[in-house]
């Protein structure tokens, strides 16, 4: 299953997730310069439980080395497709957990899933000899927090079968289940010790995100969180948006709600709608005029369902104007 994107709009520019990814991008992009010299940058910088574990081999380490590995771990790839896959799904779940958290939480919070993936592996690995490295158990933090949050969001999945590419819009909280799932079923077929992926590191990193989430929520936001929402906040919706219709069965005319912000409200503004009705997936471009108020309805003449070969009812959207 690979995810495309949720339906769950945040309502801030989510800077600290970006900087995230760009942090990502830009190790990778120095990892590629070692060159010949790579594995012993991830020896030194990964995750490696056999240092932790032997006397001998934690001796050539200063203690700084040894904490700063707990960090620097997190954000070094194995590869482009690596890094490509984790920063496709930090993309997707953070920028809604960073909403929700404020940005100085969010930070800290990711943080503190990394290091307690990276701490469910080293306990459960404690004498593997490979290094570990990756975003995932922090970003498995991330996807914990968001089945908390939102599990009545949509996922948009790819769902490819014998190349044909199929899309499912799939409840969060089936996606993010399933995906747990396969992490435990996955450490649970791993024999102990064994290297490629970190399932130990997921699963931590998974349920440290829903334990944190708990506990974050209940620490105030500071003045700082609040003067970065207001300048963070965003000024429109997405000029793509889904709406899921509804129809009494001898309705011919079709319902749905379509979100837009304070400012759009005023200026007005031109979307690109999509209807799914039944196996269609009609796309609108549809105009909201200046000064429409909040309940506000907008008839589309036509775009309903089909009465006969000639006619069609209507599609009315309901204006819902964010606070």
């Amino acid at each position: 299953m690979i995810p495309l994107r949720d339906t769950i709009r945040s309502r801030s520019y989510p800077v600290v997730n970006s900087l995230i990814i760009g942090a990502n991008v830009l190790v990778y992009l120095i990892e590629l310069a070692h060159g010949p010299d790579l594995r012993r940058f991830f020896l030194t910088y990964g995750l490696v439980p056999v240092r932790y574990s032997v006397p001998e081999i934690s001796a050539y380490f200063s203690p700084a080395q040894q904490i700063f590995s707990f960090f620097s771990f997190m954000f070094i790839h194995g590869g482009f497709w690596h890094l490509l896959g984790n920063m496709w799904s930090l993309y997707i779940f953070g920028d809604n957990v960073e909403d929700r958290l404020g940005p100085f939480r969010y930070l800290v919070f990711y943080v503190l899933c990394g290091l307690v993936s990276g701490l469910s592996h080293l306990m459960l690995n404690y004498h593997s000899q490979v290094p570990t490295i990756g975003a995932s158990g922090a970003i498995a933090g991330v996807m914990g927090a968001y089945f908390i949050l939102y599990p009545g969001a949509r996922v948009l999945t790819l769902i490819p079968l014998f190349f044909i590419p199929l899309f499912f819009e799939i409840p969060a909280y089936i996606f993010l289940g399933l995906w747990f799932l396969l992490q435990f079923l996955s450490a649970a077929g791993t024999p102990s010790q064994g290297g490629g992926v970190a399932w130990w590191a997921h699963i931590g990193g998974f349920l440290a995100g829903m334990l944190f989430l708990k506990l974050f929520l209940k620490l105030p936001e500071i003045g700082l969180t609040q003067a970065m929402r207001r300048t963070t906040e965003k000024k429109k919706t997405h000029r793509l948006q889904v709406i899921h219709t509804s129809s009494p069965v001898d309705d011919p005319h079709l319902y749905g709600t379509l979100t837009i912000t304070r400012l759009e409200a005023q200026n007005g503004s031109r979307k690109l709608v999509n209807i799914p009705w039944g196996f269609q997936k009609r796309v609108f471009a549809v105009t909201i005029p200046p000064g429409i108020k909040d309940g506000a309805r907008l008839r589309l003449e036509g775009m309903g369902k089909r009465i006969d070969d000639v006619r069609r009812g209507d599609l009315f959207l309901k204006i819902k104007v964010e606070d």
